[in-house]
């Protein structure tokens, strides 16, 4: 007998899967993962008590990351794997049980919807949409590994030009903790472009109470794992897109041995 779990018995379409992959057998060393991809909500959340300009806002998604995730996959050759739901609902790149995972503010917006919920709730919104994103994850690198493939992570972010008030003059920014190399090198190639303002771990730094695919994903596995951030205004048109995933596939460098420390 076949055992039917929750998320079996929800309408597909206000119910997508967890996880979008594309192009999983791609040749490339690079797995692609965009954790905020998504901005959807389901319509029982009754948009968590939101207006609905706040789900245009970075506070419920990334910005233009999907499409430069999209645009990477192909011009890389890359497997890429997008999440289904909005980060508002349960944050994939923060920790089950952190302060990010389930916001009660987010930058300086009240989330009422996510106030007070019970365990059962967070446990729901876990298994619908995050765990089944990691574990497609962790699946895929698995078998990378029993294969023998060479493997990188990079996953695609974007970020406000402006946070709290303070302006942010960074065009781009490399996040990482232990593939220091993979970082360096490709913030070389990103300012082959002198005009562009790119720096390691900016606006952000990685930590392991705050991110989850780096250090989970990446760092505990021994893979070279590191988060490219994009400032938002340059994703605001599909000719910016297309220029940031140009610039980014040009810029990852060809497979060679990375230091992981």
């Amino acid at each position: 007998m076949t055992v039917r779990s929750e998320r079996d018995l929800l309408p597909q379409k206000d119910w997508p899967d967890a996880v979008e992959v594309l192009n999983e057998h791609g040749r490339s060393d690079i797995v692609l993962l965009c954790e905020h991809a998504s901005n959807h909500m389901p319509a029982e959340y009754g948009r968590l008590g939101l207006d609905a300009a706040h789900l245009q806002r970075h506070i419920a998604w990334d910005i233009g990351a999907a499409e430069v995730t999209r645009l990477l996959s192909v011009r890389l050759d890359a497997p890429a794997f997008l999440s289904g739901y909005s980060r508002l609902l349960i944050d994939l790149n923060r920790p089950l049980g952190s302060a990010g995972s389930i916001p009660v503010l987010s930058e300086d917006t009240d989330i009422p919807g996510n106030t007070g919920i019970d365990t059962a709730e967070r446990t729901r919104r876990a298994e619908i949409m995050f765990s089944p994103f990691h574990e497609r994850v962790a699946g895929h690198l698995d078998r990378r590994t029993v294969e023998g493939w060479p493997t990188r992570i990079v996953t695609i972010h974007s970020f406000t030009p402006v946070f709290l008030g303070v302006a942010r003059p960074w065009h781009a920014g490399v996040l990482h903790d232990h593939a220091a190399d993979l970082a360096a090198k490709i913030l070389s190639g990103l300012r082959t472009d002198a005009t562009l303002n790119v720096a390691a771990n900016v606006p952000y730094v990685i930590s392991r109470d705050a991110d989850y695919a780096v250090p989970i994903h990446g760092d505990d596995r021994g893979i070279p794992a590191v988060l490219v951030e994009i400032r938002q205004d340059l994703l605001a048109t599909r000719s910016g897109i297309e220029e940031w995933a140009d610039r980014l596939a040009a810029a990852l460098p060809a497979h060679e041995a990375e230091t992981v420390s």
